[in-house]
């Protein structure tokens, strides 16, 4: 992801804890769901399964066990999970703060005189 773009991410409760895994864009996923021989790889960023401690869509995410995803999706490949998380979880999108911050410190009050 670059600079500021929007990072758009999808959103899964789950019985026990909830899941996030990033896709490159809201229409990306609608396109999968009408037409599912689109390839998951034109719609997922990265291939990675978050898990969010009951910590809703935000919070620390961490690479999700394959016991958790065993015991929620009834197993722990990943593609059979995210196509799981497509279809039952909700799309999410934010900005990217990566780049918002500080642009000069060297001026104005943050320079102790």
């Amino acid at each position: 992801m670059r600079g500021n773009d929007p990072q758009i991410k999808v959103h899964y409760k789950g019985a026990d804890d909830d899941y996030v895994i990033y896709v490159d864009s809201k229409e990306a996923v609608a396109d999968w769901k009408k037409d599912s021989s689109v390839p998951l790889a034109q719609v997922v960023s990265g291939w990675k399964i978050f898990v969010t401690h009951k910590q809703g869509n935000q919070g620390v995410l961490d690479a999700a066990s394959k016991a958790s995803l065993e015991s929620e999706f009834g197993t722990s490949k990943d593609e059979e999970v995210v196509k799981q998380i497509l279809e039952k979880g909700t799309i999410i999108e934010s900005a990217n703060s990566a780049r918002d911050g500080n642009k000069n410190d060297s001026k104005g009050g943050m320079v102790a005189h």
